[in-house]
């Protein structure tokens, strides 16, 4: 415990952070590399690599992910805004240079490799998005001829368009209903309800239409016909498992799905953990996302309340879309669970996003408003 009379960057931070935020995070990236020494031997041993090797790994990108969210949990808003802005011009960059020499997986290309190295550019590119568009919502709110919600309908136009030529619909769609909640908190008014709404079924149908994996998933999950071994597989796992789990390292899953350990490991966490465990997880997903909702109504800031909403929104999303697939509730799209599922991208720009929650919802004794992309602060006179 930091006493109150200790002024250093540290003491006041710890005593400005929301705890149970930061103990929800730690939870989920512990339970990571629990399930990742679950999940990931059996795939490892299959394709001829050490038993540990992506366990291994786990950690390697644990460390440095939980070091970055501490530090971007210490910054202030005007510099969270300042940061994304940088990420989000690199983002883009990067998802242009993605679609000429970017890796192609399964008829896609979403990663750039330098120096050995790859990156998903699209998992960077969700929080930078989801904190310029809170920014640009906000500024619109403050003075409105200023034409934020026009700028930042055209950024959802320009991140769209990239994300689709990937393409990638699973991280379209976050985008797009993120952005939506947005607008919403926004004052979005009942007209544009509809025009977004009449676009976004006219999407949905057009993607049904262009894309051949997109139509063949849908048309599987809907009758049940055709290849659908991992999602099958994925659901008679949770139940075989049933309350507490067949046991540590006796799940049949893991040895027969080849993402069990990244998209499929929620799955291994019902095998060998059992509902119990997968509850757990549920719980601590809708404690984030329903603290952050609840913490961005009560915010006084227009920048503050748009940012957090869409950060937890963004991650509620992605967490339901990963587990409704292993259930067996929704169509089969490739989506990690945050903190969870194995890869680096992932883990780290998660860790940055929550970063930024924990800086964004720090107690502060004054709450000023925000005042443009400098962050100057608008102060009331006192009367003489």
């Amino acid at each position: 415990m930091a006493s109150r009379l200790d002024k250093s960057p540290v003491a006041i931070w710890w005593r400005t952070i929301d705890r149970w935020f930061l103990a929800a995070f730690l939870s989920l990236m512990g339970l990571g590399i629990i399930l990742s020494f679950a999940a990931s031997p059996a795939v490892a041993e299959r394709i001829g690599l050490g038993s540990f090797h992506f366990a291994t790994r786990q950690i390697f990108f644990t460390l440095p992910a939980l070091a970055v969210m501490l530090a971007v949990s210490f910054l202030e808003a005007r510099e969270v805004r300042r940061m994304a802005l940088i990420m989000l011009c690199i983002s883009l960059v990067l998802m242009v240079a993605v679609l000429y020499i970017g890796v192609e997986v399964k008829g896609a290309r979403r990663w750039v490799s330098f120096a050995g190295v790859s990156i998903q550019p699209s998992e960077f590119l969700k929080p930078a998005f989801v904190i310029v568009c809170a920014w640009l919502f906000a500024e619109h709110a403050r003075q409105p001829d200023i034409p934020g919600n026009l700028f930042a309908m055209i950024l959802l136009g320009v991140v769209v368009t990239l994300l689709v030529a990937q393409p990638d619909l699973g991280q379209t769609m976050l985008a797009l209903g993120t952005w939506g909640v947005m607008f919403f908190m926004a004052g979005m008014p009942w007209l544009w309800i509809v025009v977004l709404g009449a676009l976004g079924a006219g999407g949905a149908v057009a993607a049904y239409t262009i894309f051949p994996h997109v139509a063949g998933r849908i048309d599987r999950f809907v009758t049940g016909e055709g290849d659908t071994f991992q999602v099958d597989m994925g659901r008679e796992a949770v139940i075989n498992g049933g309350w507490f789990g067949v046991g540590p390292g006796e799940g049949t899953v893991k040895r027969i799905i080849p993402d069990s350990h990244a998209d499929f490991v929620f799955a291994v966490a019902g095998e060998e953990f059992g509902i119990v465990l997968c509850f757990a997880i549920m719980f601590l997903f809708a404690f984030i996302v329903l603290r952050g909702l609840n913490t961005a109504l009560k915010e006084q800031d227009d920048f503050t309340r748009y940012a957090v909403a869409g950060l937890v929104v963004v991650f509620g999303f992605q967490s339901v879309i990963n587990m409704g697939v292993n259930l067996q509730l929704m169509p089969a799209k490739g989506m990690t669970l945050p903190f969870i599922s194995y890869g680096g991208s992932s883990l780290i720009a998660i860790a940055i996003s929550m970063g930024m929650v924990l800086a964004l919802t720090r107690k502060r004794p004054e709450k000023r408003k925000q005042v443009g992309f400098s962050g100057l602060s608008q102060h009331a006179m006192p009367a003489e």
